[in-house]
């Protein structure tokens, strides 16, 4: 199996035959000498770059194809047209056998890590056929100011709509708007975003109206098959790829390195306004405490460091954090066991997480992978919760508390004795 990249093998008795400047029994080399003579051809491999290539999910528990068509995949898709002398690589298909409609969620018009990875699939898909054979992704996509950056995640097809589609909720004009391009595109594929936001709900929305199945939650998926895991995990479910398949946030790694076309191509006809049904519809507000861990985006973390509990829930509060502990924390029953965070706990992937008074044990550590960003309050300087961080602040988090509680009751004008 050779990686898709690598150094070209160094051959030293090559290069020492080219060196040498005298074979009498005394032999002489020119050892400060560039050598002459041709590396070997051998390909250095690259441990790292198979593993990365082989990765079929990223997550808590990451999963690998090593039958080597995910290298094969990476191969291929390193294959681009260079545009310019000077430019940056781009892969160009002007004639595609077929196409990959993929749908984004944007909420509110942004470009999520999801929707990268959407695409993503949908390369998977495109560029099963190889050379000829192989087809393009087109990015159903906003025609707002956050959308930018598709030709990087590897879009080949840009299909800009009606911004007002993405904004709020309006999920009969979003399925109006897929059927309409699904109608003018005629893909052989169309992927949507198995998530909260909007993707999950017009994927079954499509799916009804057009008659087909829909294959949801997909965690794996290759050029010949889609799986997702079921029974609580313990058993996988997988089949050829659907026409309609919705995808699990983390199931494909976003792409990397090679940038493709992104061309924009006209929409189709313009979509009603008026849509019977829900008229309109707002976000709640709901107490972060009732949130699971696995949900949160944004935990407020208590170890050894804190004693003072009933300031804890007050910082919790003002912040509008989802409260989680540490093993200790826990055992001490100062949280409830649904509150503990790390390998023996709960997984959480949140968008931030606040670590007041933890050292960072491994199990802890374990358990904040997938968090986005880190904050630590310690007095150890070298604790590994400190290492981890993106922001750290080596003080007691019993005098860290209340300034905080107050200084974000200042912010909020709402006052306050703390």
């Amino acid at each position: 199996m050779t990686p898709p990249k690598g150094r070209t093998r160094r051959d030293p008795r090559a290069e020492l035959r080219a060196q040498t400047l005298s074979d009498q029994p005394r032999r002489r080399i020119a050892r400060g000498a560039a050598p002459t003579a041709p590396a070997s051809g051998g390909r250095r491999r690259d441990p790292r770059a198979e593993r990365a290539a082989a990765a079929i999910q990223v997550g808590a528990r990451r999963r690998f194809d090593w039958s080597g068509a995910a290298l094969a995949h990476q191969a291929h898709q390193g294959r681009a047209e260079t545009i310019g002398e000077t430019g940056p690589a781009i892969r160009v298909i002007d004639d595609p056998a077929f196409l990959v409609l993929v749908v984004l969620d944007q909420p509110d018009g942004e470009i999520t890590a999801h929707d990268r990875q959407l695409i993503a699939a949908g390369r998977i898909l495109a560029d099963a056929g190889g050379g000829a054979g192989g087809g393009a992704v087109v990015a159903l996509a906003a025609d707002a100011p956050a959308t930018s950056g598709l030709d990087a995640a590897g879009a080949d097809r840009v299909l800009k709509v009606d911004f007002e589609l993405f904004r709020g909720y309006s999920p009969e004009r979003r399925a109006a708007g897929v059927l309409a391009a699904v109608e003018a595109l005629d893909p052989r594929h169309v992927l949507f975003a198995e998530s909260g936001s909007g993707g999950a709900d017009l994927a079954r929305r499509v799916a009804a109206a057009t008659g087909e199945r829909l294959f949801p939650g997909v965690q794996t998926l290759t050029p010949t098959q889609a799986g997702r895991r079921a029974r609580g995990g313990s058993s996988e479910f997988s089949r050829t790829p659907a026409r309609l398949m919705s995808i699990a946030p983390d199931a494909v790694p976003p792409l990397e390195e090679v940038r493709h076309e992104a061309r924009p191509i006209p929409a189709p006809a313009p979509i009603p306004s008026a849509f019977p049904g829900i008229r309109s519809a707002r976000p709640l507000e709901i107490d972060p405490d009732r949130l699971s861990l696995a949900e949160a985006d944004f935990i407020l973390g208590a170890g050894n460091g804190v004693t003072d509990w009933t300031a804890f829930a007050d910082l919790a509060e003002v912040l509008g954090a989802t409260r989680g502990g540490s093993r200790v924390v826990c055992d001490a029953g100062h949280l409830p066991r649904e509150r503990q965070i790390g390998a023996s706990g709960t997984l959480v992937t949140a968008r931030c997480y606040f670590a007041l008074g933890i050292a960072g044990a491994p199990q802890h550590l374990q358990g904040i992978t997938e968090v986005k960003h880190v904050i630590a309050v310690n007095t150890d300087l070298h604790a590994e919760m400190i290492k981890r961080a993106d922001l750290a602040i080596v003080a007691d988090a019993q005098a860290v508390i209340p300034a905080l509680i107050r200084h974000a009751r200042e912010r909020r004008g709402t006052g306050g004795d703390r």
